[in-house]
C-alpha cells in the first residue's frame, strides 16, 4: 500500500546532503548522446567529472575515483566488455557504483547485462518504471527507452514493488529505484515512493541520466546510497518545478531546470518540498 506521509517525512534523508560536504571524482561511462549534460550536471552539484571509458585506463582512473556511473544508454560493439571490465574493477577497488538500466525494456542483450552487472553488486540500480519491471521479470509493452503508460496504473506499480522487494530479498545490500510519475525506491530497510517532478521532464532528452550521474556524485562525497538516491531525484524534480514557472517552451524548461541544479541548493530548506510517503 501505497501511504502519503507528513511533510517532514523524508527531512531526515535529504537536509543536510546538498551542498555537498566535499567534491568527489566521478567516473562516468554513459550515453554519448547526453554526455555533455551528464558532464555538466555532475559539476554543477559540486562534484568533478571524468569521462574515462577505456579498459587500459581504468587501474589508473579508478584508484583516483570516490564513484563510477554506468549507464547502458548507449552500447556499440565491444561495450559490453568495458562496461562488465568497470564493474569488476570497482567491486576490486570497493568503489560504490550506480547502474542505469536504460533500454533494457526494448533489448534482451541489455537486460542480460544487467543482471550480470548484478554479480559484482552495484550500490543502486536505477531504470524507468518500464526498465524497472522488465529487469525483475515483469511483463512490459514498452517500446525504446520510453515509459509505457499501462505500466505506471495502480496494479502494476504494486506488482513492481512486490518484484523490487524480491530482489532486495537475495541481493539485501543494492537499492532499486524505478522512475515514474511515482518514483519508487526498495531497499532492504525503506521503501519509498516520491511525488515531485513535472511531465515536462520527459520532453528532454537525458533527465535519467542525469540523475544516475547525480545519485552517483552524492555517494562519491560519502553520502548513504538511500539519501544519495531520495535527494537527487527530488532535487532534479524540483529544480524543474521551479524551472516551469519562469519559461515558456521546451528548450528554455530544459536550460533553467539545469542552471536551477547549481542554484537551488542554495535556498534555506529547499528539501522541504520534497513529497512523497511510505510503501
Amino acid at each position: 500500500m501505497i501511504i502519503y506521509s507528513p511533510n517532514n517525512y523524508f527531512y531526515p534523508f535529504v537536509e543536510d546532503v546538498l551542498p555537498l560536504p566535499k567534491s568527489p571524482l566521478v567516473q562516468c561511462i554513459t550515453n554519448v548522446i547526453t554526455v555533455e549534460s551528464v558532464a555538466n550536471a555532475v559539476l554543477y552539484i559540486n562534484a568533478k567529472p571524468v569521462m574515462a571509458d577505456e579498459i587500459p585506463e581504468f587501474p589508473e582512473f579508478m584508484k583516483q575515483s570516490d564513484s563510477l556511473f554506468l549507464n547502458l544508454g548507449h552500447r556499440f560493439y565491444g561495450e559490453h566488455n568495458v562496461i562488465l571490465e568497470a564493474a569488476k574493477m570497482a567491486q576490486e577497488t570497493k568503489t560504490p557504483f550506480v547502474v542505469d538500466l536504460v533500454g533494457v525494456a526494448a533489448a534482451k542483450g541489455r537486460n542480460d547485462l544487467a543482471h550480470q552487472l548484478m554479480e559484482y553488486h552495484p550500490t543502486v540500480v536505477k531504470g524507468n518504471i518500464s526498465e524497472m519491471r522488465a529487469f525483475c521479470g515483469l511483463k512490459s509493452g514498452a517500446r525504446g527507452v520510453d515509459t509505457l503508460a499501462e505500466d505506471q496504473s495502480n496494479n502494476a506499480l504494486h506488482s513492481l514493488i512486490n518484484a523490487m522487494k524480491e530482489v532486495v530479498t537475495n541481493q539485501p545490500d543494492v537499492i532499486l529505484l524505478a522512475t515514474g510519475k511515482k518514483d519508487l525506491i526498495v531497499s532492504k530497510k525503506y521503501s519509498v515512493f516520491l511525488k515531485n517532478g513535472t511531465t515536462q521532464l520527459d520532453r528532454f532528452t537525458g533527465t535519467g541520466d542525469i540523475v544516475g550521474a547525480m545519485i552517483t556524485s552524492i555517494i562519491g562525497a560519502g553520502i548513504e546510497p538511500i539519501k544519495a538516491t531520495i535527494t537527487a531525484v527530488s532535487y532534479l524534480n524540483l529544480c524543474a518545478e521551479k524551472a516551469m514557472k519562469t519559461t515558456l517552451g521546451l528548450a528554455d524548461f530544459r536550460q533553467e531546470t539545469l542552471n536551477q541544479l547549481s542554484l537551488l541548493m542554495n535556498q534555506t530548506e529547499w528539501y522541504l518540498d520534497v513529497r512523497g510517503g511510505s510503501i
